[in-house]
């Protein structure tokens, strides 16, 4: 069986986030790449890589909610970090009872948030056999 490092998809419609969260992964040794919008996920080809997603809420078009809600429908195992400006309890309360792994409020610290994607990686392992952390 192939061993696959798993691949962290950053999906915010606000670039310097997306840029400065890649400069985090890479700083930690991870795999990322780093999309605009929730449609822009969908086009990538998701489906050939094992990873996880850390998801903002809110954006333009299609929401981080509404995302959740597409793959867990279509089966997905792909573990889900939500971020997010805009504290919402009911927001918080509908992506953790979907499965998310996680739900920051943003600015989050940086190890928050590596500690939420080796959970993601431990969950995505469970999943997926044959995946390297």
């Amino acid at each position: 069986m192939i061993q696959a490092t798993p691949l962290i998809y950053i999906v915010d419609d606000d670039k310097s986030v997306r840029k400065s969260l890649k400069r985090l992964m890479k700083s930690a040794g991870l795999r990322a790449k780093t999309l605009a919008s929730a449609e822009d996920f969908l086009n990538s080809g998701y489906q050939d890589d094992p990873g996880c997603l850390i998801l903002d809420v809110r954006m333009p078009g299609l929401n981080g909610l509404d995302l959740q809600k597409q793959l867990t429908a279509a089966g997905s195992k792909l573990p889900i970090i939500f971020i997010t400006a805009h504290e919402d309890e009911r927001v918080f309360n509908a992506a953790m009872e979907v499965g998310a792994v996680a739900f920051l409020q943003k600015p989050f610290d940086d190890q928050t948030l590596l500690s939420a994607i080796h959970i993601a990686f431990e969950q995505l392992k469970k999943n997926l056999p044959g995946v390297n952390q």
